[in-house]
């Protein structure tokens, strides 16, 4: 009886192991189901060459999973921030405000998703994306935070932060695909 405890135990260990690290759920989101979303252009931080990379990994993931009548990809939302004088400023103020005081403002983010014609947006914020060394081996690490915002009311619907490694002996593996695996396992757990 004891030995079927301690594997039933264990078992239980190793199947809550297979999320991601945080994850928060609005009660919202159960009934919100956008059809366009906007991926925003990632904030890279100080891994600039990361830069358009991430970007295009986070649209090709949430592409495949076909969830959405349409993934804006952020090369397209910065062409239309960047030919529309309004579209810039209710874009940058919206995402000043977001980034500054933390607060997602209704009027601005209903504005923005007006003039960008998206239901909600992906925010992703990328905390980590570099080679490093652990006590024992060479790990390829990518870390990233994401939100995803309804644009008509403002709220948070989902928020969630992991990260994925990659152990290497002689072969570094490319971040752009540690990256690519971060996705999809992040993008996975999000609501849709």
């Amino acid at each position: 009886m004891r030995r079927c405890l301690v594997i039933f135990l264990l078992v239980l260990v190793l199947f809550g192991c297979g999320g991601i690290r945080y994850s928060e759920v609005a009660p919202e989101a159960k009934d919100f189901h956008p059809g366009r979303i906007g991926v925003l252009p990632v904030d890279v931080g100080t891994y600039t060459e990361a830069k358009g990379v991430i970007d295009r990994i986070v649209a090709d993931v949430l592409t495949d999973k076909a969830w959405f009548t349409d993934v804006v990809a952020a090369e397209t939302i910065n062409k239309q921030v960047l030919s529309s004088e309004e579209t810039g400023k209710a874009f940058l103020d919206y995402i000043s405000k977001l980034k500054t005081v933390s607060y997602s403002d209704p009027e601005l983010s209903r504005k923005t998703g007006e003039l960008l014609k998206i239901d909600a947006f992906l925010m992703v914020d990328l905390t980590y994306w570099n080679y490093t060394k652990t006590e024992d081996s060479k790990v390829a690490k990518v870390e990233a935070g994401i939100r995803m915002i309804n644009a008509n009311t403002g709220q948070i619907i989902w928020k969630a932060h992991h990260y994925e490694m990659e152990e290497y002996r002689f072969m570094k593996p490319q971040l752009s695909d540690v990256a690519r695996n971060l996705m999809k396992k992040m993008i996975g757990e999000m609501p849709h």
